[in-house]
């Protein structure tokens, strides 16, 4: 899922969402139900015959996903995913994103480059250093909390932790 959601304006936002099983050739009556299914659990069903200038920013990031889900991948890689969204809309689609890929148990691998967006939404960093990258560190973030949500993480007191560690090896790296 890159950082457009490369929607194509003429096509509605089902026939959007089955283009990804239309190129892999496994557009099946299976796959087309699991379809139905993905955006009638995300609240996007009544808006499957409207086309993508009809919808939200974060609703287009939303139809994105579903897509790149309908052909049941193993891994998911977000690369700034949501760079292209304004900030509040930002804070409400990476809630969403995250609700949806731990309901669909999705691993994901996202490249970032906000620091709190990182927080937030991992499990794992990675902070890689200056060009060229090596790892630099890897954090594993707990926030030891039930029912996590991006947004909760953010006002959880770990989180300016986190943040503060990561931010000083970040500013290490451009002293160098």
């Amino acid at each position: 899922m890159l950082q457009k959601d490369n929607l194509l304006e003429w096509r509605t936002i089902y026939n959007n969402v089955l283009l990804g099983l239309e190129i892999q050739k496994i557009n099946t009556k299976e796959n087309k139900k699991y379809v139905e299914e993905l955006l009638k659990k995300y609240g996007l069903y009544e808006f499957k015959d409207k086309y993508p200038m009809q919808l939200s920013g974060g609703m287009r990031q939303r139809v994105a996903l579903i897509r790149t889900l309908a052909i049941r991948p193993k891994i998911l890689l977000l690369d700034e995913a949501f760079s292209a969204l304004d900030y509040q809309t930002r804070l409400i689609v990476t809630d969403d994103i995250y609700r949806i890929l731990k309901n669909e148990n999705i691993t994901a691998i996202m490249v970032t480059h906000d620091i709190s967006e990182a927080i937030s939404m991992s499990d794992r960093i990675i902070v890689l250093s200056a060009r060229p990258a090596t790892v630099k560190q890897i954090h594993k973030i707990d926030f030891e909390t039930e029912n996590r949500t991006p947004l909760n993480c953010r006002e959880n007191p770990k989180f300016s932790k986190y943040f503060n560690l990561m931010w000083k090896e970040l500013e290490q790296d451009e002293k160098q």
